[in-house]
Parts: C-alpha cells; structure tokens; sequence
C-alpha cells in the first residue's frame, strides 16, 4: 500500500521526549515565577505545587523576590533553551537506542523479502517486547524456510515421478513405430499399465494439493467405523499376502473430513500390508478415545528399521530402503498423503519402529466435542 512520506518513528520520539521536557521546566519556572509573586501566600503554593517541587524550589529561589522577578524572563528563557537543545540530543540519542533491535528486525525482513531467509536475527540481551518479536521472526523464518526446501523437493520429484511414466510410454510407442509386425497386444497391456500407475500419481496429487489446502466440509467422523471400513477394503489383499489383520477400538470421535480420513487410514493399512513379512505377518488397528485426542494406530510386522530411516518416511516418493516398483507399492505419496491430511485436521503424526521389526503409526487427532447435554 502506497503511504505519502511521514516522520520517522525516531523523530517523534526524539520530538516527544523534547516537548515532554520543555513542558516540565515551563511548569517548574511558573511555579518559580508564582512563587516570587508578592501577595501569595504559602497556602497559595502548598493548594498548586506537590511537596517535593516546593522543596526544590526552596532551594533555588534566592531570598530576594526582587531580584527573581528581575531576572526570571532571561533565565527562563535561557532554562527552556537548554532544555529544548538536551531534549532534542538525548531523546535522538535514546531514540536510536530503544529503536535499534527493530531496526534489525526490519532489515532482516528485506533480506527475506529478496528470497534468502538462512539470515537470523539472533537478537541478543534479555526478554521483552523486542525479543519476543525476533524470536517469533527468526521462528517464522526457519518454517517458511523448510516448508519451501520440502516443496522444491516435492516438485522436483514430482517432476521426475510424472516424466518417467511419459518417457517409457514414448519410448514403446517408437519402438511399435519402428516394428510395424510387433505383437500389438502386449504393447497395449504395457501402455495400460503405465497409464493407470500415471493416473494414480496424478489423483495422489491431487488429493495431496486438496488436504495441504484444507478445502473440505468438516463433519463428525467415528474413526473406529473409518478403520473397519479401510480393513474390510483391504482384507482380501492382506489374505492374498498371507496376512492377517486385527481391528479394535470404541467408538472415537473426531471433527473433520470422510473421505480424507478414510483415505488416511486406508493408505496407513495399505503401507502396513505391502511393507511386511512374506508370510504369517499381522496388522493391528487400533482406536481409542481420550478426553482432548481421538487417537488411531496402526501397527505392522516387518522388517528392523531404523529410526533415521523412518523420520524420512513422509517426505513425498519415499519407499523405505529402496525405490520399489511392485503392482501394489503405491506411488511413494502414501505417507506423504497421510501426513498432510493429518495436518489438515490439526492433528500429530508419529511414526516409531517397532523392537522386533516393522513399524508402528500414531494419528492423534483433537475429539469432537461432547454431544452430552
């Protein structure tokens, strides 16, 4: 917004630290002046004046009135002088020293501004109302700059996860160009394929930019129904991996979107099948209600991890240990999906592995309130 020119903040305090001290000493000369004026009595100066200015005052008025009415109009004019010269210096002076930590933060917000936020303020001495606003600065700092390294990373693997699928498409379609007698059936099939794993990494999207965005209907949600209805979805396919899965839980309540958080808890048990034991591996979900949290955890047998491999596991197109490319391993965005809708609904997710192998999940959302009373 575009502003006409005005005084700077030092300025008006320099002006009004000055103007405070030319007012005192008008007030101390008057009552100086009326203090010498014949006819007035002490009751006069004891009704107007506080004690400790009468006090002062007795010490500088000299004994002869006369001679204070005489000389009061030089001397008040030199005292006011001299005020207003020593107002003007050290109110600048006291100015630039009060307004310094926010000139800091002020310069530190251009820095921003030009897109370079590793620049903190680190504003030294003791807590007030200055330090609290660079640490919130310097805190607000340090998120943007993480949240905007992640999505560079986001895009650039986004990037290479839609252009893959893209350059093997062309790569067969120039092949079957170039071998008019190629069995055309296969190379259909492969195309299929390619183009279904594509429209899933484009639905996961998608479905990613809509939770970051939090542009969904929120409603009361029973996460123990949510968790029945992903494990029956996904029965068969742990059955066909020789899995088994346990659901339990009371009834736990939270406020927010369906169909994002059936879709959490889905990709959850999803990630706990595919990443398991060949055979005789078990998936336990659990929900469970607490007076402030409704919590949901889905545990799973597996593998040993460990604990800086899985503080990794949200990122966008991560798939543990290595890139795997299966029918059923997703497109890396299962975590990253479940992290954000989390997120959106204000809640905290924690990923811990498991002693013996595997990895154990906890989604702690905030309890829809009580419909009691």
């Amino acid at each position: 917004m575009d502003r006409a020119p005005g005084f700077s903040v030092r300025l008006k305090l320099t002006l009004s630290y000055a103007g405070f001290l030319m007012l005192a000493g008008f007030l101390m000369l008057t009552a100086a002046w009326l203090t010498g004026r014949p006819g007035h009595s002490p009751d006069f100066l004891l009704r107007y004046v506080p004690d400790a200015l009468i006090s002062t005052l007795g010490a500088l008025v000299p004994g002869n009135r006369a001679f204070l009415l005489r000389a009061y109009a030089p001397a008040a004019a030199i005292a006011l002088a001299f005020l207003l010269v020593f107002g003007l210096a050290g109110g600048w002076i006291l100015a630039g020293r009060m307004l310094a930590p926010l000139i800091r933060i002020t310069d530190a917000t251009r820095t921003a501004t030009t897109g370079s936020l590793s620049h903190r303020i680190h504003l030294p001495g003791r807590r007030d109302e200055f330090r609290e606003l660079a640490d919130a600065f310097d805190a607000m700092l340090a998120q943007l700059e993480t949240h905007i390294a992640e999505q560079q990373r986001f895009a650039a693997n986004a990037s290479h996860e839609l252009r893959t699928p893209l350059s093997i498409t062309q790569t067969l379609l120039d092949v079957a160009r170039s071998d008019p007698n190629r069995d055309t059936g296969a190379l259909i099939d492969r195309l299929r394929v390619i183009n279904t794993r594509a429209i899933e990494l484009t639905e996961a999207l998608l479905l990613l930019s809509r939770a970051d965005q939090r542009s969904f209907t929120r409603q009361r949600v029973d996460l123990s129904l949510v968790a029945e209805e992903a494990t029956e979805t996904l029965l068969p396919f742990a059955e066909k991996r020789g899995l088994t899965i346990e659901t339990s839980g009371d009834v736990t309540s939270t406020i927010g979107s369906h169909a994002l958080l059936l879709q959490m808890t889905t990709n959850l048990v999803h990630n706990a099948i595919v990443h398991n034991l060949p055979e005789q591996g078990a998936v336990w979900v659990t929900t469970s209600g607490r007076p402030d949290a409704a919590v949901l955890t889905v545990e799973n047998t597996g593998e040993t991890l460990a604990p800086e491999l899985v503080s990794t596991l949200v990122e966008p197109f991560q798939r543990g240990t290595e890139r795997i490319r299966s029918d059923h391993a997703g497109v890396g965005l299962g975590l990253a999906i479940v992290k954000s809708i989390t997120r959106a609904h204000d809640g905290t997710l924690t990923l811990t592995p498991r002693p013996h192998g595997g990895l154990l999940v906890t989604v702690q959302l905030p309890a829809a309130p009580s419909t009691d009373g």
